[in-house]
């Protein structure tokens, strides 16, 4: 039985958290570590490498749960609790996205400026929608209305392609809002 859950958890210095909890590094094929996985309850280990001793997708049909703790340097751009609340209850400069030299500095979306050029997002919602359609399963609503867009954008499509659920998109679209915020200031 497939889950193909796991959690992401964004942070500023990930070495920091996994010196905090005991865990077993996730396996991509071929006994590759995941760049991010862990796991933080009991998994077969291989003595070798130390870690799962099962590819996380085998791991997941089996029924352990995976950790993606990500490295987000922009994090440590925060200075405190109360500069955050400021940070993001700022409306980002959306207009600075028509800016090269501003797009190049933004995470996620750095090497997107004509695509962004072209759609224009202002908002969240379009920026999580921008997102998804930067990846090849939603390519084809490049440079069409946002009308038309957020018809089908978090519809499955019937294949395995590369698309962003509407969850991750929404995170990513709030950290480059963030980050927009944080260069700006």
């Amino acid at each position: 039985m497939a889950h193909m859950a796991d959690v992401d958890i964004d942070t500023g210095q990930r070495d920091n958290i996994l010196n905090l909890i005991k865990h077993t590094p996730a396996t991509l094929k071929h006994d590759k570590k995941h760049n991010s996985g862990v796991y933080i309850q009991p998994i077969p280990i291989n003595p070798l490498t130390k870690n799962s001793s099962l590819t996380y997708k085998d791991a997941d049909e089996r029924g352990y749960f995976k950790l993606d703790i990500l490295n987000v340097n922009i994090y440590t751009e925060i200075k405190d609790s109360t500069h955050y609340e400021k940070l993001m209850s700022t409306t980002p400069p959306w207009e600075k996205l028509q800016e090269k030299d501003f797009v190049e500095q933004l995470v996620q979306i750095n090497n997107q400026y004509d695509l962004l050029n072209l759609m224009k997002p202002d908002s969240i919602p379009r920026m999580a929608m921008f997102i998804a359609v930067m990846r090849p399963g939603k390519s084809y609503l490049r440079g069409r209305s946002w009308d038309e867009v957020s018809k089908t954008v978090w519809k499955k499509e019937p294949k395995a392609v590369y698309s962003y659920k509407k969850s991750h998109a929404i995170a990513y679209a709030t950290l480059i809002a963030l980050h927009m915020n944080i260069i700006n200031e």
